[in-house]
């Protein structure tokens, strides 16, 4: 019965490995996929901007 004991735990982490992929995949695209985007596009949106402010307040920078 030891090789029963030994196989376990490996098939466990199998299984859950299987149901993880599959959940991955199902997740993606459909009304999540925009969601992600749009958080992405937010974010990205949000960079770009303080990137622009910290750019115009840098110092050393002319003012004019």
């Amino acid at each position: 019965m030891d090789y029963v004991s030994a196989l376990v735990p490996p098939l466990v982490m199998a299984v859950a490995f299987t149901f993880l992929i599959v959940t991955m995949i199902k997740s993606q695209g459909g009304a999540n996929k925009a969601k992600e985007d749009h958080l992405v596009d937010a974010a990205l949106a949000r960079a770009e901007a303080d990137r622009t402010a910290s750019a115009g307040n840098a110092p050393g920078r002319d003012a004019s």
